[in-house]
């Protein structure tokens, strides 16, 4: 979901959700530029990787050069060719992670392995779903606003995993010295992915303050549930019920100089259940624009138009892509 705000935009809500699975409003791609990100065994192309044995017959390790944090939180791959023995693997490692190893298979790492197993500290906790050609498989962290990964040493967070933008599970990992780090790995014979990814966290070329200034964070009040990509809001909440609400509330009202806003949708999701209108500063995080008191909303599914009740009413045209 673009927006397509005045300078000062303010007092709006956007808001997304779905009743289940995952969903991002867009996906981002992004290409991965010459960087100091730690690479063993993978020939890189742009943004694809792919798998360059040698005589050890190690995996292909692709390691960003900077760890997830607020700004950064989520990567995905697209699987190009599952090659001879589908063993790729998305994860997430330690700063000193061995390039020997897929991720999961040493301490503080955690992997995702497309014939459905998720790895962690050498050992299989549980099994998901299968993968194959034209999938994509992500990985990301949730994190409060306020955490600091390289300063959260010991503590635990959740990482995610999830296929085709649908979360397929979730796994508690303590965090290392330095922070966790997204990593990538191929095992054999013609394999290749897309990342699909922020450039920026394979590069080490982002700076905390030049952050920033890029994500437009500053005009936003509150971002529930929502991940902020320049100008692009994203979705990123569990989305298995009616409360699983995605809400962006803007810093200041709208005012004389500031009074209109508009969204693109760039990707309606399952349902397109996206909201646009207004609220009061204290709107509950969890609620729709519009089914609560203080707020008017138009809603995307339906084009209904609700004012401060969970009950609409017809007003214009369901919306989709574009």
């Amino acid at each position: 979901m673009r927006l397509g705000m005045p300078d000062a935009l303010d007092a709006p809500v956007i808001n997304g959700g779905l009743p289940r699975g995952r969903h991002m409003l867009r996906e981002a791609q992004y290409h991965a530029h010459e960087s100091p990100a730690r690479i063993e065994r993978i020939n890189a192309d742009g943004n694809y990787l792919s798998y360059a044995p040698d005589k050890t017959g190690g995996p292909g390790m692709y390691i960003a050069a900077q760890p997830f944090s607020i700004n950064h939180s989520y990567f995905e791959v697209e699987i190009i060719d599952m090659g001879r023995d589908a063993k790729i693997s998305v994860g997430v490692v330690n700063q000193r992670y061995p390039l020997s190893k897929p991720p999961g298979f040493s301490c503080y790492s955690l992997g995702y392995q497309v014939d459905g197993q998720v790895c962690k500290n050498n050992r299989i906790d549980q099994y998901a779903t299968k993968c194959c050609v034209g999938d994509r498989v992500g990985c990301g962290v949730k994190l409060d606003r306020k955490v600091n990964l390289r300063e959260f040493h010991g503590a635990c967070v959740p990482v995610f995993f999830t296929v085709n933008g649908k979360e397929v599970g979730t796994v508690l990992m303590p965090v290392p010295a330095g922070g966790l780090y997204p990593s990538v790995s191929l095992g054999s014979e013609g394999e290749e992915v897309q990342l699909l990814i922020d450039s920026a966290m394979f590069s080490g070329s982002y700076a905390d303050d030049l952050m920033n200034v890029d994500t437009h964070e500053d005009e936003w009040s509150r971002l529930q549930d929502i991940r902020l990509n320049g100008s692009v809001l994203e979705y990123c909440g569990r989305g298995k019920s009616l409360i699983d609400v995605g809400l962006a509330q803007a810093r200041f009202p709208l005012n004389t100089t500031c009074h209109y806003f508009e969204i693109e949708i760039v990707d309606p999701g399952e349902s397109c259940y996206i909201a646009i209108g207004l609220a009061r500063k204290n709107y509950p995080r969890h609620r729709h624009p519009g089914w609560d008191e203080g707020s008017i909303a138009y809603h995307a599914d339906d084009g209904k138009i609700f004012l401060g009740s969970g009950l609409g009413d017809p007003f214009g045209p369901s919306c989709k892509k574009g």
